[in-house]
């Protein structure tokens, strides 16, 4: 049965566009200021009171700037090149050191809050194509009627991962490295451990990698989704057994890219802070966002007559890889935790120091949205076959999991200057009508039941 994207989605999809990019615009523009403007803000706020600004202010951002690695840095090399001309000074001026760290901060917030969007985004075509991988390599006889609708997620990977990659890049060659600290000649010149990591962590190595990357996911998205096509039209299964061996090649190779894109576009923003077992909680969040995203456009093509086979029974397995790989989650974030707060080694724990101190709301937040909420609704099997149920979760789950990853970025960038405001927005808007488009434009190329898969009689009479 062929879908056609209607023209209410295509406007929607442009409308949204259009809104987050004068939006992102804006907060670029906006941030864009000088230190006697942020003097006088900040002089502003300290008089009239202005949440995260009056704090700051207050406390003279002492225990912050130095908890804070990208915002301390940059605030320390740039307040040491203001102040080289003043002979004699050996001592910082504290003012100067902390309007420098606000300014830094501002300059930072757009770039951050656009690669966190983008990378939200990526992160979820980028985990439904190796569920999509899962499905094929273990020939899985439940899903095949949901693949076609996993082939047109995984269509936005390809643009979404190299805008992630440009964001990065741009951050450095335009931005003044306002991403990635360790991107920054004088930060590496003074910080002794970010020199024993150049190495890995240079500008060129991080583009090259994430090429490499994100070439080979799109190969395999491209010739998975030739092999399905084709197999509609074919005699024998020829094209599906073709799909099987490239897809348990493909995980193998997602396994170790995945874990390495993890280190350098999300962990390397700390450059002094590592987990062992980071790789693996990035991609409990994609999978989980990414089956979220699955169940969400299979109850809407249902919902418009277009996937007659689909039953609950159908449903209720997304919504338990939902629930599973919630708890999944929530089992490495403890691990990884638990085992840092215990431990308590300066250099390791000041991660968490950071993010409770300074993101208190959104960071206990996300962990009640990615745990407790899902294990609440979701616990039920009755409730798993519910589709207002499933929405009501996955809503959650979504925006518990952007928190996560706006967790996993800001602290670093911004320090405690962040807010959720026009710029967080706007590119959330921007990339969510981005996603829309790619998506369901993609939907339109071909049937959405794959009538030759040797398993899609199986996925039609499936019950459970």
């Amino acid at each position: 049965m062929e879908y056609k994207i209607s023209n209410r989605l295509r406007l929607t999809a442009i409308i949204l566009m259009v809104v987050g990019a004068l939006g992102v615009g804006f907060g670029f523009i906006n941030s864009n200021k000088s230190f006697e403007e942020v003097e006088t803000m900040l002089a502003n706020e300290s008089h009239h009171g202005g949440g995260h600004g009056e704090a700051a202010t207050q406390e003279h951002g002492v225990h912050h700037v130095e908890a804070t690695a990208h915002g301390a840095s940059k605030a320390d090399h740039a307040t040491k090149q203001d102040n080289s001309h003043d002979s004699g000074h050996e001592v910082v001026d504290e003012h100067t050191k902390h309007v420098n760290h606000v300014m830094h901060a501002m300059h930072n917030r757009p770039w951050s809050a656009f690669y966190v969007a983008a990378f939200f985004f990526m992160m979820i075509s980028l985990g439904v194509l190796a569920f999509y991988a899962i499905q094929y390599a273990s020939q899985a006889g439940w899903s095949p009627l949901l693949l076609r609708v996993m082939e047109g997620i995984t269509a936005y990977l390809l643009p979404g991962a190299l805008i992630v990659l440009l964001i990065a890049a741009l951050s450095h060659f335009i931005g003044h490295n306002s991403i990635f600290v360790w991107m920054d000649p004088d930060v590496v010149a003074h910080d002794k451990l970010i020199q024993g990591k150049t190495g890995w962590l240079n500008v060129w190595g991080f583009i090259i990698r994430g090429l490499v990357f994100i070439a080979g996911w799109a190969l395999y998205r491209h010739f998975s989704r030739k092999f399905s096509i084709a197999q509609d039209k074919a005699d024998d299964n020829k094209n599906f057994k073709k799909t099987f061996r490239i897809s348990a090649a493909f995980l193998v190779f997602f396994i170790y890219t995945e874990s390495m894109m993890s280190w350098d576009w999300i962990m390397s923003v700390d450059p002094h802070w590592f987990s062992t077992l980071f790789g693996w909680y990035v991609f409990a969040g994609m999978m989980v966002c990414g089956v979220t995203v699955i169940a969400f456009i299979t109850m809407y093509l249902k919902g418009k007559g277009l996937l007659p086979h689909v039953n609950d029974s159908h449903l209720h397995d997304l919504a338990k890889f939902m629930f599973a790989f919630s708890i999944f989650w929530t089992y490495l974030w403890f691990s990884q935790f638990m085992l840092i707060w215990y431990s308590n080694i300066p250099e390791e724990v000041t991660y968490f120091v950071t993010r409770i101190e300074d993101y208190k709301l959104p960071f206990f937040g996300m962990l009640a949205m990615n745990f407790i909420f899902p294990l609440l609704l979701l616990m039920n099997s009755d409730y798993k076959r519910v589709p207002w149920f499933i929405v009501m979760a996955g809503v959650v789950i979504l925006a518990g999991h952007y928190i996560d990853v706006f967790n996993m970025i800001m602290p670093a960038t911004v320090g405690d200057q962040w807010y959720i405001g026009v710029p967080e927005i706007a590119s959330m808007l921007f990339f969510a009508g981005l996603f829309i488009f790619i998506v369901f434009t993609a939907l339109t190329k071909a049937p959405l039941t794959p009538s030759r898969n040797p398993f899609v009689k199986e996925s039609e009479h499936f019950h459970y």
